[in-house]
């Protein structure tokens, strides 16, 4: 078999970095505190860390070993690589979803990501800082939307002058490739976030109680909120699904992007503990230092029922609305509002990137295209779908995109990628592959976990999601009227997007028969 050179991590700390900064993102500083004050404060941490142990890590392990083995054969997208796990015809099509939904999620999460480069701007130059109450602040972030009509901005502009800031920034960097692009990103970004995030952990904790005569108003306050378990939450089935969401999200498993980073290791090259060692940077940084920052710093504020009421909002409420106006609170807010915002930029692009990558690979290693060019292909795709996240953002388009990709889809990939490893590959060959070169010895207790416990725990979530919420979710129950021809403009989006990248998929094995690789295709 004659597969050309691939491109390589320069190093293995590069690798580890690139795989940590694919997993951490703005999820870990938003999405985590909120999902936990939702959920019963510290009770929450219950069923996240049994779904980190029994989901979480497996996982991490089935897409490494997944896409190391693929890329001995000459694929860095799930496409190659489940169709080398099972030689069916539909098994490249199963291996389609994973670039559906990397592509998909990559619309939105960089328009978000574009939002933190432009307020750490902000921040810097005090833009926002005449504004002192929680309605001046959100209609600050609206009119920056183009959702209002009064405010500091006129129109989508400015907004929409970052978005082609940060998408360009994120091609440039696909474009440098994985060593001199990717791992040269993660060098300087994680590195970067850690310290920006130290700094303002310190000055949390630092803060105190910020109005004396309001003594239940403190940072002291706001973590014992935030870790203080309500056990009665662990009866309610939601608050698991949202923990195993959360695992999903935050771990970035299920979109085929640690796949493709997997896929440029060698055949000897650890898996075992550099998975690991992603994980529990990710867990580090979501549990020690997020935790640590959005909520406590609210309550320190706006005291304990205010920050619920926040929290339900979401994290946009949290992250772009309360943090803001807490900046123009406290000394030195210019300069802490520019690290919050340059961290959590620093998180996004680090993950966007990785959105990027399988499909670029998938260009590259089927259609033997050059990089510029599958790079410019991805950016003509990608920025179709971006500007439909930006003009139909008011109804729910985002929404949309993010349940059925980031959500719904995230879960469907990783049980199908766990029953085609650890069933159809089969286990004992898998847990083989995995511990190849392996540099720790991994419990046995995970070979079980990876066969019987994780795939069973990801059919209880289906299960439960379709008692609980399938038909609701379906019908579009409760969305304004207004709303639902966009959300199913959105659904249209994303049939077109499968559809095309299903397409691309059958054209490139065409390909392959033609050239006559087929043989090629399982070992």
């Amino acid at each position: 078999m004659d597969i050309q050179e691939r491109e390589r991590w320069g190093t293995r700390i590069g690798l580890i970095l690139a795989a940590a900064g694919n997993a951490v993102g703005l999820g870990n500083f938003l999405r985590f505190p909120v999902q936990a004050a939702q959920n019963g404060g510290g009770a929450f941490m219950i069923p996240y860390f049994i779904a980190f142990l029994l989901l979480g890590i497996p996982l991490m392990w089935i897409e490494w070993t997944i896409g190391r083995h693929g890329g001995k054969y000459g694929h860095s997208s799930a496409p190659g690589m489940f169709q080398v796990l099972w030689g069916h015809p539909v098994a490249k099509y199963l291996g389609a979803l994973g670039l559906f939904i990397s592509l998909t999620v990559m619309m939105y999460y960089t328009y978000v990501e574009s939002w933190t480069l432009a307020y750490s701007v902000f921040s810097a130059l005090g833009y926002y800082f005449d504004i002192s109450d929680f309605a001046g602040m959100r209609r600050f972030l609206e009119s920056y939307q183009g959702l209002a009509s009064e405010g500091h901005f006129q129109g989508i502009g400015t907004a929409y002058l970052f978005l082609l800031l940060t998408f360009s920034v994120n091609l440039y960097v696909l474009y440098r490739g994985i060593s001199r692009g990717i791992e040269a990103l993660a060098k300087i970004a994680m590195p970067m976030l850690f310290l920006f995030a130290i700094v303002l952990v310190v000055r949390v904790f630092t803060l105190g109680t910020p109005d004396p005569t309001q003594p239940e108003k403190s940072v002291w306050s706001g973590f014992a909120f935030l870790w203080n378990p309500d056990l009665s939450a662990l009866s309610d089935a939601k608050v698991w699904l949202a923990a195993a969401g959360q695992i999903f999200f935050t771990l970035s498993v299920g979109m085929g992007t640690l796949h493709a980073y997997a896929s440029y290791l060698r055949e000897n090259d650890d898996i075992a503990l550099s998975g690991l060692a992603t994980a529990t940077t990710n867990e580090f940084v979501e549990v020690i230092l997020g935790a640590s920052i959005a909520i406590p710093i609210a309550v320190a504020f706006f005291g304990v029922q205010e920050t619920q009421e926040i929290a339900q909002g979401g994290a946009f409420n949290l992250g772009f609305v309360s943090m803001p106006i807490i900046f123009t609170k406290i000394p030195l807010g210019q300069l802490l509002g520019t690290l919050w915002f340059a961290l959590l930029f620093f998180a996004g692009i680090t993950s966007s990137v990785a959105m990027g990558q399988p499909v670029v690979a998938f260009l590259q290693d089927e259609f033997k295209l050059s990089r510029a060019q599958a790079v410019g292909l991805l950016g003509i795709f990608a920025f179709i779908g971006i500007n439909c996240v930006v003009f139909f953002l008011g109804h729910g388009f985002l929404d949309e995109l993010d349940f059925w990709a980031g959500t719904f889809g995230l879960a469907a990939f990783a049980l199908i990628e766990t029953i085609l490893l650890c069933w159809v590959f089969g286990i004992d060959r898998a847990w083989e592959e995995l511990n190849q070169g392996a540099d720790i010895r991994i419990p046995a207790f995970f070979k079980f976990v990876m066969k019987y416990i994780t795939p069973l725990y990801l059919i209880v979530i289906f299960t439960a999601w379709t008692i609980q919420d399938a038909i609701p979710t379906l019908g579009l129950e409760g969305v304004k009227p207004e709303d639902v021809p966009y959300r199913w403009g959105a659904r249209l989006l994303m049939l077109f997007t499968f559809t095309a990248v299903a397409v691309m998929v059958a054209l490139a094995w065409r390909r392959r028969r033609r050239n006559g690789l087929e043989t090629f295709e399982r070992r």
